[in-house]
């Protein structure tokens, strides 16, 4: 028997005067390939970091939350006094209150109307950005980094001003300029309706500009050959739009909406500031500033962290869409 070199490419031994070639290592699968073609562990060992800064701040936090939404929980308890164990006694307190389902109600009719309303508007601000001259673009551009960047209370504060009975912008124009004596002395806050009509407003004013630049920059991707083509074939703006313009930026879309559902769901400063301007707090609560009031006005932390695990969860289940949505776009 006799061995070739090693060095000369695949092994290859000689018996009987035939030449056998050694059998190739079996190929991965697929999935192992898409594994390899991701980068293996690295992207997971870069994740280390951040996954134990979040830990730190968000996971711990989160931990003793639980824990404290199956514990009696109270101002005595705050002072240093032994908890008490009520297993799902606080959640069934939260679940059977009437209450809690009308706040919860009426938060997901208003995150509803705010995200419509900031998709919409959104758009369309998206689409006027497209069009403009490279001066007037710049122009609006700025003006809606300056809306984004006011703090959610100045913004509120301001808007409050417009808004208010005695001195308000609103109610002068609206009895002066178009003799609407009706709004003489008009308290926009004291109605639940009116309260959400000026809420609803500050939020969209306020979330309008990360929807235009996103979307916007989504607009600048779509072919203008694709564009041109479906010109020629006779579709006009509005068929030109939803057929061939939405389905490229339909990815865009779906998190943005998405990201403003969380946001809106937990909306906390404006409705907050709103009630300390003059608004009824009994009535127009919504889901953030109902836990703030059960937890540090009434005094009662475990329901307030058991109505917070709640709410935790419901923004949990949009998340995993989310991700889900993100992970399947990655992978086309």
């Amino acid at each position: 028997m006799s061995t070739l070199p090693s060095d000369i490419g695949p092994a290859v031994s000689a018996v009987d005067g035939e030449r056998l070639t050694a059998p190739a290592p079996p190929e991965p699968s697929p999935r192992r390939r898409r594994f390899l073609a991701a980068g293996g562990f690295t992207p997971y060992a870069l994740l280390v970091p951040s996954l134990i800064v979040l830990a730190a701040i968000t996971g711990w936090p989160l931990i003793q939350l639980v824990i404290m939404s199956f514990q009696e929980f109270g101002r005595a308890q705050v002072f240093g006094a032994p908890p008490e164990f009520v297993g799902l006694g606080n959640y069934l307190e939260v679940l059977t209150d009437a209450e809690f389902w009308q706040v919860l109600a009426r938060s997901v009719v208003f995150a509803a109307v705010s995200v419509v309303s900031t998709m919409v508007l959104g758009v369309l601000v998206a689409l006027l950005m497209q069009r403009l001259g490279t001066v007037l673009r710049t122009f609006v551009s700025v003006g809606l980094l300056l809306a984004w960047a006011m703090p959610p209370l100045s913004a509120t504060i301001v808007w409050g001003w417009i808004f208010d009975t005695q001195y308000g912008v609103l109610n002068y124009v609206l009895v002066n300029w178009f003799g609407l004596e009706q709004f003489q002395g008009h308290s926009w806050l004291i109605e639940p309706l009116s309260f959400f009509f000026v809420a609803a407003i500050i939020i969209v004013w306020g979330a309008i500009p990360f929807v235009a630049f996103t979307v916007y920059a989504g607009l600048t991707q779509v072919s203008d050959e694709v564009m041109e083509a479906a010109q020629l074939d006779g579709a006009g703006g509005a068929k030109r739009f939803f057929l061939v313009v939405v389905p490229y930026i339909k990815p865009i879309l779906v998190i943005v909406t998405i990201l403003q559902i969380i946001w809106d769901l937990r909306v906390f400063t404006q409705i907050y500031a709103l009630q300390s301007i003059g608004g009824l707090a009994e009535q127009t609560n919504t889901l953030g500033v109902y836990i703030y009031r059960v937890s540090l006005g009434s005094g009662d932390f475990g329901v307030g962290g058991a109505i917070s695990v709640i709410v935790v969860l419901l923004l949990v289940a949009i998340s995993i869409f989310y991700v889900r949505q993100s992970v399947k776009e990655e992978s086309l």
